[in-house]
Order: C-alpha cells, then sequence, then structure tokens
C-alpha cells in the first residue's frame, strides 16, 4: 500500500490489517434499523467461511534460502508446507512446488525493517500526500469512465461511490502503482524471514497471507507464480492481501473469474463488499455533523470499534450543526477521531460513525480512514452527482 519507507514506518500497523490482513472475523451485513436497506442480496453479503489458523513455521531474521542445497525445504518450511496441505486439503506436492520457488526478496525486508529513530506522526502530512491534486483530478476521470458500476454498486451495497473511488485513488491512484514485487516472494520473505525478530506476530499473519496464496493458486484464481504487488503482498487496484481476495473479493463484471489488476468492476465492487462486510451501515456519514466541546479528547479511546452512544457525548458537550439534515446516526455507537499532528502540536477531533470504523477495518489507521473521507468529499463535490450521499459531514476541528 505505501511506497515509501517513512510512510510505511509511520503506519504500519495500519499495513499489517484489513484488506491487508483478512483473518479477522467479519459482520453480518447491518440490518435496516431507521436507514434505508439496499438490494444486495443474501449470497454477496455472506461471509467466507472461517479458515483454520495456520500454526507451523517459524521467522528468523536473515536471509538465508528457503530451501536446502539438494532442493528440499528448510525444516520448519516443510512444517509449514504438510500444515497447509492438511487444512486446506491441498496436494501436498502443489504446496511444497510453490515454497520451493519463492525467493528471499532483499527490498521487501528492508523496506519492512523497522526504523532506526521514531517517526513524528503528522496529519497534515499524511492528508496532504492523498487528498492532492492528481488522486483529484484522476479520481474524476476513474469516476466517468465507470459511473454505470458505480451507480449500480452503490444501489446494491450502499456505499458511495465516492468512498469506493475515494480508496482505490488513495492505495493505487487509480491502477497507477500496485506493485512489481512477485507476491510468492514477498510473503515468503515476510513470513519466513522477518526483519523484526521481536513482532513475531507479523511474520505469523504473512504466513497466513502465504497459505491463502497458494491456496488461490491450487483453486486456478491466481498465477501465484507471475501475480505482483506490493511488498506486502498486496494486488491490483484496490491492494487486496490474498486473503482478502479469498474472502470478501467480487466477480463483478460476471465473466467467471475475479481479477482485481484488470477489471475496474471487480474492483469497484469489491470494495463495496468488503465495506458492508466489515460493518458499513447504508445512509450514515462517515463524520457525523456536530461541533464538539475544545475537552472532547478525554474520549478518546484510539480503537477500531465505536464504543461511545450519542447521550454520552451530548452530557460531554457535543451539539449536531445546525446544517445537519439527519440525525440517523445518534443511534449508532459513535467514536472520537483524534487527528495528531505532533510537529504543529496541533490535534483536530472529528466524530466517527460505523462507517469511519468501517474504513479502519481496510487499514488500521485514523489517518487513513480520514484521507479517505477528505478525498471522497473532494471528489464528490466536483462530481455533482444529483442525489449522492456526501460522505463527510461537517465536523470539529
Amino acid at each position: 500500500m505505501f511506497r515509501r519507507t517513512r510512510i510505511l514506518q509511520a503506519v504500519l500497523p495500519a499495513l499489517l490489517a484489513t484488506a491487508c490482513a483478512s483473518q479477522q472475523a467479519v459482520h453480518e451485513a447491518p440490518s435496516a434499523g431507521p436507514v434505508a436497506a439496499t438490494t444486495a442480496g443474501t449470497a454477496a453479503l455472506t461471509p467466507h467461511p472461517a479458515i483454520p489458523d495456520i500454526e507451523a513455521g517459524k521467522s528468523e531474521v536473515s536471509s538465508r534460502p528457503f530451501v536446502n542445497s539438494d532442493g528440499r525445504l528448510q525444516d520448519d518450511i516443510e512444517d509449514f508446507a504438510r500444515e497447509v496441505s492438511r487444512l486446506r486439503q491441498l496436494p501436498p506436492d502443489h504446496v511444497r512446488a510453490l515454497l520451493q520457488e519463492a525467493q528471499y526478496n532483499a527490498t521487501a525486508a528492508r523496506l519492512m525493517s523497522p526504523a532506526k529513530t521514531r517517526i513524528r506522526r503528522s496529519w497534515v502530512t499524511y492528508r496532504n500526500r492523498f487528498v492532492e491534486p492528481i488522486r483529484i483530478r484522476d479520481g474524476q476521470q476513474f469516476w466517468h469512465a465507470n459511473a454505470t458500476v458505480l451507480e449500480q454498486t452503490e444501489k446494491q451495497y450502499g456505499v458511495p461511490a465516492s468512498i469506493i473511488v475515494a480508496i482505490i485513488g488513495v492505495e493505487t491512484i487509480y491502477g497507477r502503482h500496485t506493485g512489481n514485487f512477485r507476491v510468492l516472494d514477498a510473503l515468503a520473505t515476510l513470513g519466513f524471514r522477518y526483519p523484526d525478530a521481536s513482532r513475531p506476530e507479523r511474520s505469523h499473519l504473512f504466513r497466513n497471507q502465504l497459505a491463502d496464496l497458494i491456496q488461490l493458486d491450487y483453486e486456478g484464481r491466481l498465477d501465484a507464480r507471475q501475480v505482483t504487488g506490493s511488498f506486502a503482498g498486496a494486488m491490483g487496484l484496490p491492494q487486496f492481501m490474498p486473503g482478502s481476495l479469498m474472502r470478501f473479493a467480487a466477480d463483478g463484471d460476471g465473466d467467471g473469474r475475479i481479477d482485481l489488476h484488470g477489471s475496474p468492476t471487480d474492483a469497484i465492487v469489491s470494495v463495496a463488499r468488503f465495506l458492508r462486510l466489515h460493518g458499513w451501515v447504508p445512509g450514515l456519514p462517515v463524520f457525523a455533523p456536530v461541533t464538539l466541546p475544545a475537552d472532547i479528547g478525554k474520549l478518546v479511546d484510539g480503537g477500531l470499534k465505536p464504543t461511545l452512544d450519542w447521550q454520552q457525548l451530548a452530557a460531554a458537550g457535543a451539539r449536531p450543526t445546525p446544517a445537519a439534515d439527519t440525525t440517523a446516526w445518534q443511534q449508532y455507537p459513535l467514536g472520537v477521531v483524534n487527528l495528531v499532528d505532533e510537529p504543529r502540536n496541533t490535534v483536530e477531533y472529528r466524530l466517527g460513525t460505523p462507517n469511519f470504523f468501517a474504513l479502519t477495518q481496510y487499514n488500521r489507521s485514523y489517518f487513513y480512514a480520514s484521507s479517505v473521507a477528505d478525498l471522497a468529499e473532494q471528489l464528490s463535490e466536483r462530481i455533482g452527482t444529483p442525489g449522492q450521499p456526501a460522505p463527510v459531514s461537517a465536523s470539529a476541528r
């Protein structure tokens, strides 16, 4: 997702999640409640069955090859291969053959290495990198070129076209930068040669993603020997990890295959399906239209789930803005979002609805979700689609 080392190191916890880590639990599609239901069918919003975790295998900080001098897998990788074969019900020879072809990628390891010094968080710098003229210009072109499918997808899933377009813009500038790392090599490197021995849970995550890639290859859904992506293994216009492709992606154009690299329609529908399965509520804004009190920071918990109700927030001094045209969001859990800028010694506060937190399931970063929402607002204003629900409402700054 992130093509510069400094950005990666500043938001690494976000990278190792959501569309980039699909082992998490998913929500069933929310019921309509006070918000109008959409026409998405049961099959479209049925989560993929849970898949057993892969426990075998380990990581070491080295560049040691994955195979011995005689071509056999290293012992721990052989253990991994056996467990993948058993739990995923895949032919052992197929699993071994792919792992024997995997190559250590020094660049992927370097880009994932921890920073030597702590990088100060800057909301303004982060936002300016993604809410910028190129993504706004190209986003309008992408929207116009895919207007019909965006409109149909919005009706089916209840996710605004502006949000879908913004995510694809933030991730790859509409397919301009999808990554040129062989995914097999990147995942094997980060699964078995992760450059930070203090974070074994991260190498474990990548080993599970590697198992997903092997299964997708066996099922004929991609070619693991050829498919390319980011240094972390994310693929296509929306930068889905193998697990997200397996569990949440959709064949939007109905051609019998999911192609996140070459089919904008598949990418558009897949983003919408991902968000609905992770808690997106049709009709709600991303940020509630409120004025927040100066001391609202005391209610920030930094989590990825909304935990406050409107009564608590109102008691703390939050007030709807006069321009608010709906109060439906008041019936849902909410969360105070803090957008910190350490170099400038400032904090911007907003009030996130469940839709903000659905965005954090795509990438576990308040900065990321807020940038997507802000880019979506810019695109929506320029497209001016009649009846297009505004993804962002005015919030306290």
